[in-house]
């Protein structure tokens, strides 16, 4: 039993802090009524936190002795999470009825939500602090500069 409630706290850990950050990241992209939001970016984060502890608890168990090549590489697990979530953000980007694109910032942050999770289910708590603070920064902070950069272009454009 004791094991077990080992496995129960060390497994909790990185999850619970994939779903608080992904959560955090998702928040704001609710707020912005973009398309995909609170649910998708924990869900992401969640499930890369998930893919990274499989990888982890592969390694512990399949490491024979130290210094021996693996049976198995963690590393495409990871490779497989960032083509996953590649193709989720894509579904995210469309052409608008002005023939510009939308969604592309969505698509990045579900991608920067993978590595969030990722780091969350690999015990890299600082990390996955830091992309969170970093993201929310350009999510947040940085909408001000693309905003005045787009009134410019605005104001720039020829008269047709």
């Amino acid at each position: 039993m004791h094991a077990f409630l080992h496995d129960l706290l060390t497994l909790t850990a990185p999850l619970a802090i994939a779903l608080v950050f992904g959560a955090l990241v998702g928040w704001e992209r609710e707020h912005k009524a973009r398309p995909a939001g609170l649910r998708t970016h924990i869900l992401v984060a969640l499930g890369s936190a998930g893919f990274t502890l499989v990888a982890m608890q592969m390694i512990e168990d399949f490491l024979v002795t130290p210094g021996t090549p693996l049976p198995i590489d963690p590393a495409k697990i990871i490779a497989g999470i960032v083509g996953g979530v590649g193709f989720l953000g894509a579904g995210s980007i469309f052409r608008s009825k002005d023939g510009g694109v939308e969604g592309m910032t969505t698509a990045a942050g579900i991608w920067v939500v993978a590595s969030v999770g990722v780091a969350a289910g690999a015990g890299y708590y600082v990390l996955s602090g830091l992309l969170v603070c970093f993201s929310l920064f350009t999510l947040q902070a940085l909408r001000f500069v693309s905003d005045r950069i787009e009134e410019q272009a605005e104001h720039d454009k020829p008269d047709r």
